[in-house]
């Protein structure tokens, strides 16, 4: 591979601290939360914040409800999504997690345009699993301006996101969305003939099976100091659907196949890549970028808190043509 992953040493447990040094320096999350901006952005917040354990304003992060209400608050102060829904039972996302990803797929585009980020409506974004949610987009489009196409399998996932679009005015020259009719097709039926895309991300099912699904649930549970009700399934990852938690292989598995539909387009798109959380999980990938002949690969390692993530990312271009890419997409 051209880019051995490193392993920064994992944060010890500890009380809250001023800043989360571990997130990317332009993600908007890196304080503590300021529950009194967020209340003023979105007043039904206030009724889920309470002093925690460590004198701290805080929110009970085992309640769905609580969660959701934080995200829709965070999403309204920071990035002026004013509406902000999803069904019940579909996945709540850890918004700071999801930013992270983004900065760090801009570094990415940086790193070949002399360093800076390139922004705008020209860059074009295409987001596997866009999901109920639409978390992706949101932020992007509101951090960088970019253009995003997200795909879904789920036609009730891909309805929520669109009624989030349609829910925010401006939105909807943004952001397209795109049903998946075919899976476990990833790429084929969602990459149009003579599209082209600067950044592809994913946020892949890692689990391989519903119990394995389930059982990483319980022990969210459990290092929350939740015990589950007598006779009840936990909340699976407090919300989440069968699509969006697990798939046959799990994540080793869709991410090779991904690279392998990549293959079929090696010039549609600059970079692709798909977040990672397993590290045992690399080896697979690896074989598989070998297995496609991919030009270049980078592993890029990201920290929230304890928990330690990565982007593969992988690329058809030579030098050459992406020099011709910069210069063509991003110079204007």
């Amino acid at each position: 591979m051209s880019n051995k992953p490193h392993h920064p040493k994992q944060a010890a447990i500890r009380t809250p601290v001023a800043e989360k040094t571990d997130l990317h320096p332009r993600n908007a999350h890196r304080s503590r939360y300021d529950f009194a901006q967020l209340i003023a952005a979105s007043p039904e917040l206030a009724a889920f914040v309470a002093i925690n354990a460590y004198g701290n304003e805080s929110i009970d992060f085992a309640d769905p409800a609580a969660v959701k209400a934080l995200n829709r608050a965070l999403l309204k102060h920071h990035y002026k999504v004013g509406y902000w829904d999803i069904p019940a039972q579909y996945l709540c996302p850890p918004i700071p997690g999801r930013a992270d990803y983004l900065h760090y797929l801009a570094d990415l585009m940086a790193g070949h345009n002399g360093g800076k980020v390139p922004r705008g409506a020209g860059i074009q974004v295409l987001d596997i699993g866009v999901g109920a949610n639409c978390i992706y987009p949101l932020i992007g489009h509101s951090s960088y301006g970019w253009h995003f196409t997200g795909s879904e399998i789920d036609p009730t996932a891909l309805a929520s996101a669109q009624a989030i679009v349609n829910g925010n005015p401006g939105l909807q020259d943004a952001i397209t969305l795109r049903l998946q009719a075919a899976p476990p097709a990833i790429l084929h039926g969602v990459i149009q003939a003579g599209e082209w895309y600067d950044l592809c991300l994913c946020n892949p099912p890692f689990h391989g099976s519903h119990a394995e699904a389930v059982a990483g649930t319980q022990r969210k549970w459990k290092n929350l100091g939740r015990a589950e009700a007598a006779g009840k399934q936990p909340v699976l990852n407090f919300g989440g659907q069968a699509g969006e938690l697990w798939c046959d292989g799990g994540e080793e598995a869709f991410i090779s196949r991904m690279v392998a539909e990549s293959a079929q387009w090696p010039a549609s798109c600059f970079w692709y890549t798909s977040l990672v959380s397993k590290a045992t999980s690399l080896p697979a990938i690896y074989r598989a970028l070998a297995e496609a002949g991919v030009v270049e690969s980078k592993t890029i390692e990201m920290a929230q808190g304890q928990k330690i993530s990565r982007i593969v990312a992988w690329t058809f271009l030579d030098k050459r043509q992406q020099q011709a890419w910069r210069l063509h997409r991003w110079s204007a």
